[in-house]
């Protein structure tokens, strides 16, 4: 894949203190999204999560995220080191949150669509058991390359291979678009494929985290 290519995902997961004022939460989803402006990415979202995430550590827990989309690590690097991004996690982010996760991947998917208003993603990330085989993780990897066909109403599968130093040792990043909310829950309950999945990672994975998010519908003026 040429640097051209390239998409690089961008996920940064928070934990809002408790008993925040919801105005400086506010203000912090509203500073996220305006990283859009800086022009360095072709997709940003942030928000709350659906739910509290999941995970088999009973020390991880978040609350909201970003996502982030980006055409080279060039641009991702120009991006961290933003003043107008700098002055934001100062002000508007490190006050308010008592956690924070970031994974980056360099993704499989090549589309510069961004997902849509209205659909949900799911994140996953998983910790690897030490010592695992490059074989082993490419087992996991054709898994994700196959998922789309089994489940119609999913609209995006990304994964790949984190290289962020703060994502806490999970190392396998993924991002499933569902069509929408229903569509999630639909392939919740399908037990056929969510238990095929299972018992393919069960034996590499160590610990995994889960969250899921729905991409905001455009505000609606009150004019």
């Amino acid at each position: 894949m040429s640097t051209q290519d390239q998409i690089i995902e961008h996920i940064v997961l928070f934990n809002v203190k408790p008993d925040v004022d919801p105005t400086k939460v506010a203000a912090m989803i509203d500073g996220l999204n305006r990283m859009a402006s800086l022009d360095l990415s072709i997709h940003v979202s942030a928000g709350e999560l659906l739910s509290r995430s999941r995970s088999d550590s009973d020390s991880l827990t978040f609350s909201h995220i970003m996502h982030t989309r980006f055409t080279s690590n060039d641009n991702l690097q120009v991006y961290y080191t933003h003043p107008e991004h700098l002055r934001m996690v100062s002000e508007n982010i490190h006050p308010i949150i008592d956690d924070i996760m970031i994974v980056d991947w360099i993704s499989n998917n090549i589309s510069h669509e961004a997902p849509k208003p209205g659909s949900v993603m799911r994140v996953t990330l998983l910790k690897l058991k030490e010592d695992l085989l490059e074989n082993e993780k490419s087992k996991f990897f054709e898994m994700m390359e196959g998922i789309k066909n089994q489940f119609k109403a999913i609209e995006q599968v990304s994964f790949g291979e984190n290289f962020h130093a703060m994502a806490k040792g999970y190392s396998i990043s993924s991002i499933v678009v569902f069509s929408g909310f229903s569509y999630l829950e639909a392939f919740d309950s399908d037990a056929g494929i969510v238990n095929s999945i299972k018992e393919k990672v069960k034996d590499s994975v160590e610990t995994e985290l889960v969250v899921d998010y729905m991409i905001p519908l455009p505000k609606v003026s009150d004019d």
